[in-house]
Formats: structure tokens, sequence, C-alpha cells
């Protein structure tokens, strides 16, 4: 047995109309399941497991370290970046970050969730991304992952699909950091590479954030999915 309530129960029973005997996949955030809806109510609707599904491939697991834009433009990106299957979005504060969207991030967390449940749902996700509080610049930067990759707008930066690593393996840690807008400043640009990660580029021309958030996803997911067909 398995039950939604809440606004999501509400949304099923009165925008969805579902029935008693309609059959959804359904999943718990760990496994995915097929279950038939036993009852339907505004406050509840109750479904009865009929069998475990195997589980969607989650692909190469991927950080998001996304400067903060303007709220609009930062929803769309997790909206996307759900989509594309990205494993944990973390915002955080860099120098050309304008004032005030740190401390007012903390107020948009539940809208935030509710954004990525909607899209893991649309996608048919199994797990959802991780969603974590802003930080500083210092933190991202010490972001681990076996490859580390510095979005930059810079002209002479390597395009990305050059410094990708030759041998890929399902387990790989990716990490992605994806600067503000108005771009880097050559300070955070150094540190950066000073400590390991890798200048890439998505595109001859300049790319707003969210938009190279997308591109850069769908490239290392496409890549990542790519090598599995590789003979061993």
């Amino acid at each position: 047995m398995a039950e939604i309530t809440g606004q999501n129960a509400e949304h099923l029973f009165r925008v969805l109309r579902v029935e008693p005997g309609q059959v959804f996949e359904i999943s718990d955030n760990q496994d995915l399941y097929l279950a038939e809806v036993e009852t339907a109510r505004k406050s509840e609707v109750a479904f009865r497991v009929l069998e475990k599904l195997p589980a969607n491939s989650k692909g190469v697991a991927i950080t998001l370290w996304a400067a903060l834009i303007k709220f609009d433009r930062f929803e769309l990106l997790i909206e996307k970046a759900t989509e594309l299957g990205v494993t944990a979005i973390r915002p955080f504060e860099a120098t050309r970050t304008e004032r005030g969207l740190a401390a007012a991030s903390l107020k948009r967390r539940a809208r935030w969730e509710k954004i990525a449940l909607e899209a893991s749902q649309q996608s048919r996700r199994t797990h959802l991304p991780r969603l974590e509080h802003s930080v500083r610049l210092k933190q991202a930067l010490a972001g681990e992952g076996d490859v580390r990759l510095l979005l930059d707008e810079d002209a002479g930066a390597v395009p990305i699909l050059d410094v990708l690593p030759e041998t890929r393996a399902a387990s790989d840690q990716i990490a992605l950091l994806l600067g503000p807008e108005g771009g880097w400043t050559d300070e955070e640009r150094q540190q950066a590479i000073t400590v390991g990660w890798q200048p890439c580029s998505l595109a001859p021309t300049i790319l707003r954030a969210e938009t190279a958030a997308m591109a850069a996803l769908a490239v290392i997911q496409a890549s990542w999915r790519e090598s599995r067909k590789q003979p061993a």
C-alpha cells in the first residue's frame, strides 16, 4: 500500500481526475513500482502496489555548482537540470552574483524543491536531485569529483569534448562549475584553475548561465552513455 496526501493528492484528484482502477508508475525516491489506484479523494489517493519495476538508469553522477542568478532563470535551470539527470544542484555566491540573492535564496528552498519534484515526475526520474543551501565560492571550489569542469565563457577555453577523459565509467563523479551573470572574474578563474578545475567552453558564442548548464549536462550525459556502448 502507498498513499499520497496533501496538495499532491488534490492535484491528482482535481486536475488529473484519477479514479480507482487506474494504473501508474510510482516511486518512493528509491525504487519504482507499478501500482493501481484503490481510493481517490481530495485529501488522499491510495495505491495498491502491483509489482516492483526495474529502476531507470540514473546515468553518471553530476553535481552542478551553480552561481546564483536572477531567480526566474535559476528556477528554469533547476527544472531543466533535473530533466537532464543532475544528481545535485549546489548554488553559490560569486563575485558578480547580484547582491542579496544568497540571503533571499533561503526563502526559495520550498519552491525550488517543488520545481525539482515536478520536473522529476515529468521526466520519470526515480530519484530526486539534491538541492543544497547557497555557499561561498571558496566552498564551491573545494567540491570534489573525478572530473571537475569549469564552464568558461573565455574565447580561449578548450572545447568541452576535448577535455573529457577517454576512459569513462558509470561510477565517475562529475562536478560542473557554472559562473554568474557577467561571467567569472580573472581572479576567480585563476583560483579555480589553481585547485584543479579544468576550464572548457561550450560554444563560440556567449551563453546565458542556464543555457550553459543545459548544454553541458546534455553533452556529459550523452558522452557517458556512449561510452557504455563501447566494447571493453
